[in-house]
């Protein structure tokens, strides 16, 4: 079965142009294949605008997300593996989602320990992930 993470990345975007938004990725340098500014990386991690007028070429694929950016007035080509995207949040309200970091589903077992059960309701809704640092909110 394919992830859901591209699909939730292509989603979360979509919802933040559609709003006005600024679509913003966390993505972490230290997976294989990350291709970022490095004197632009804090604590390994790099956030970067993906707001289709700030970005060039945005290609948001099931694998990978490809975009064209200037750093110092200097163009670079940014490729990041879905894996390395750590979350996708509007800059504006902090909205959107933040991705587990091993970038792996929990097997059924665990995914049933992690859900809450609203009684004055029927929907199951996950917990969000547990960051106290973190600024964003989980997208139901």
């Amino acid at each position: 079965m394919t992830s859901t993470k591209p699909y939730l990345i292509r989603a979360i975007h979509e919802w933040a142009i559609d709003n006005d938004l600024t679509p913003q990725i966390l993505v972490s340098d230290s997976v294989e294949g990350v291709k970022v500014p490095q004197n632009h990386v804090k604590d390994g991690h790099i956030v970067f605008n993906i707001h289709i007028n700030a970005v060039k070429d945005l290609n948001l694929t099931n694998e990978w997300v490809f975009f064209s950016a200037r750093f110092a007035g200097k163009a670079m080509d940014i490729e990041v593996p879905i894996d390395a995207v750590l979350a996708i949040y509007a800059r504006e309200n902090g909205q959107g989602i933040f991705f587990q970091d091993d970038g792996e589903t929990p097997p059924p077992a665990e995914k049933n320990k992690t859900q809450k059960v609203d009684k004055n309701s029927d929907d199951i809704s996950p917990t969000p992930p547990k960051d106290p640092k973190s600024h964003l909110k989980l997208v139901k």
